[in-house]
């Protein structure tokens, strides 16, 4: 009986995790107010973005990004891009916890 309990409660975790990730975006939101910081309790999955054939060997591909817009995170990432001075490298964004999770966005960096 148990058994059958755990797999339906996995099963609806699983159905709702999108519908909580945005709920959750939405609550923090609004409890923020006009923080500088966004904060979710369960981090957003990134869309499935095909990476093309470059444009050029100078371009680089900056993959997952997220920025907030309008309270809530927004995926941007998946293109590629040129560094904007010669040699420079891009640093991969990343999601870092402390009172929640937060996006530390993707930057270049002299070599």
């Amino acid at each position: 009986m148990h058994s059958k309990w755990l797999i339906k409660k996995t099963t609806f975790m699983k159905k709702n995790l999108g519908r909580v990730a945005i709920l959750s975006l939405i609550v923090m939101a609004f409890s923020l107010g006009a923080s500088a910081q966004i904060y979710v309790n369960v981090r957003p999955e990134p869309p499935v973005i095909v990476r093309t054939t470059a444009p050029s060997p100078q371009h680089v591909w900056i993959g997952e990004e997220w920025e907030t817009r309008n309270g809530a995170y927004v995926h941007t990432g998946g293109h590629w891009a040129l560094p904007p001075h010669p040699g420079w490298r891009w640093i991969p964004g990343h999601w870092a916890h402390r009172r929640g999770w937060y996006w530390i966005p993707g930057h270049w960096r002299r070599r």
